[in-house]
C-alpha cells in the first residue's frame, strides 16, 4: 500500500495577518496563506482531508503516523522556503516578487507567433529589446514548436535558429533561457551566452540531458508533460490531476538531484496545456499553491493558450490578451515566481499594479485584524 500526504494552501491573506490569525509567506513570494488542507492518499485514492490554520499545523502533523508526519514536516518547511535569486551572468533575477519571462519563438510553426521572427533576425532582436525595455527579466528563446501535432526539428536546424539570437541577446546583457529538450542545443546555447535550461520534457527526451545539465551551473526548468518522445501531449490519465502532477514533478526533481543537479538550481513548471483537458487545466491552475510544498520556484506558462480560447468563444491566439493577463494575476495570487508570456508590456503593468497593492509603503495594513 502506497500512502502519501499533501499540504495544500486553501485560504489566503493580503498581509502576514488574516482574520484567522497568523499567515505564512509561501515560497518567499508576496503571498500569504492562512489555512491548509492536509490530504492523505492511499494507492492513488484520497482517503482523508483535514483543515488546519497555520497555528494548528504543528499539532495536526504531530497527530499523523510517523511516516506521514515526517513528510508533512518537510512539505511545511518547503511551503515557507525563501528561494535564492537566479544568477544569470551579470544579471540577478530575484524570486521574492513575480518576474516576467518574455517568449521569443524562432520557429516557423509556433501556435501563436510562428514565423514572425524566424525570417528576419533584426525584427526578432528588436522584439527582444522591446520586451527587455518593457520589464522582462528573462528572454526565453526557442527553436522548436511544442504545440500539438508539431513536427520534430533536427538539432542542427534548432541550433541554427537559436544560437545567433542567443549571441545577440547576450550582447544586450539579457538573462537568457533556452527553450529546448536537446542536449546539443543546450550546450551550444549555454556556450553562446545562455543562462537557463527550460526543458518541456523535464530532461526525459534525451538521456544525455541530465548529465549535461548536471555538468553546468545553469538553473533548470522541469516541466510536466504526460507524453514521451516527440508527442508530449499524449497518454494523460489522472486520478487527481493536481496530486498526480505533484507526484510527477517530485519524481523528476528527485531524478535531477540524483543525477547531480543541485536542488537550488531546479525550477518547476506544471505544464498547462500539455495533454490536459479544459477541466484538468482549470483544476490544476486552482491548485497552484500546492506546488510550493515541493520546495522549488514555480514557473507558469499559460499565455495565449487553448484553455483561454475555450473559455472565450474560441478566440484565436492573438486575441487572448485579456485571458492571459487574468491568468497571470491568478498565478501571482498563488505565489508563482516566473510568468512566461508573449505580451510583456501588459503583463509587466499588471505585475506592478499587483505588487503595489501589497506594498506596505503604499497601502495601510494597520486596519487589518491583528
Amino acid at each position: 500500500m502506497t500512502r502519501k500526504l499533501y499540504i495544500r494552501p486553501i485560504a489566503f491573506a493580503d498581509s502576514p495577518q488574516s482574520e484567522e490569525g497568523e499567515a505564512v509567506r509561501m515560497g518567499g513570494a508576496m503571498v500569504w496563506a492562512s489555512r491548509f488542507a492536509l490530504i492523505v492518499r492511499e494507492d492513488g485514492r484520497v482517503v482523508s482531508r483535514q483543515r488546519a490554520s497555520a497555528a494548528e499545523i504543528a499539532s495536526a502533523l504531530g497527530a499523523l503516523p510517523a511516516d506521514l508526519g515526517a513528510a508533512g514536516e518537510a512539505q511545511w518547511a518547503n511551503l515557507r522556503k525563501v528561494h535564492a535569486p537566479l544568477k544569470c551572468g551579470a544579471r540577478t533575477v530575484r524570486l521574492d516578487q513575480p518576474q516576467v519571462m518574455g517568449i521569443l519563438n524562432m520557429t516557423p510553426d509556433s501556435f501563436s507567433d510562428g514565423g514572425q521572427f524566424l525570417d528576419d533576425a533584426q525584427i526578432a532582436a528588436d522584439h527582444a529589446s522591446a520586451m527587455l525595455e518593457a520589464g522582462a527579466a528573462i528572454i526565453d528563446v526557442g527553436g522548436e514548436s511544442t504545440r500539438p501535432g508539431a513536427g520534430a526539428v533536427w538539432e542542427g536546424d534548432e541550433i541554427a535558429r537559436v544560437v545567433p539570437m542567443v549571441e545577440r541577446l547576450a550582447a544586450m546583457g539579457a538573462a537568457i533561457s533556452l527553450d529546448t529538450r536537446r542536449p546539443a542545443v543546450m550546450e551550444a546555447g549555454l556556450a553562446a551566452g545562455g543562462h537557463i535550461i527550460n526543458d518541456v520534457s523535464a530532461l526525459r527526451y534525451d538521456p544525455r540531458s541530465l548529465e549535461l545539465a548536471a555538468s553546468t551551473d545553469a538553473p533548470v526548468v522541469l516541466m510536466h508533460a504526460p507524453g514521451k518522445a516527440d508527442d508530449l501531449h499524449s497518454g494523460a490519465r489522472f486520478d487527481d490531476v493536481a496530486l498526480d502532477v505533484f507526484d510527477w514533478l517530485e519524481e523528476r526533481r528527485d531524478a535531477a538531484v540524483a543525477a547531480g543537479i543541485a536542488a537550488e538550481r531546479i525550477i518547476l513548471d506544471p505544464g498547462f496545456g500539455f495533454g490536459l483537458t479544459l477541466a484538468e487545466n482549470l483544476a490544476l491552475f486552482n491548485a497552484l499553491p500546492l506546488f510550493h510544498a515541493l520546495g522549488q520556484p514555480l514557473l507558469v506558462g499559460v499565455s495565449r493558450k487553448r484553455m483561454i480560447g475555450a473559455l472565450s468563444n474560441e478566440a484565436p491566439a492573438h486575441q487572448r490578451l485579456g485571458g492571459s493577463v487574468a491568468l497571470a494575476l491568478k498565478a501571482m495570487e498563488a505565489g508563482a515566481h516566473i510568468l512566461r508570456v508573449h505580451d510583456v508590456p501588459e503583463t509587466v503593468q499588471a505585475v506592478r499594479v499587483w505588487r503595489g497593492l501589497r506594498d506596505a509603503a503604499l497601502t495601510d495594513f494597520s486596519q487589518l485584524p491583528d
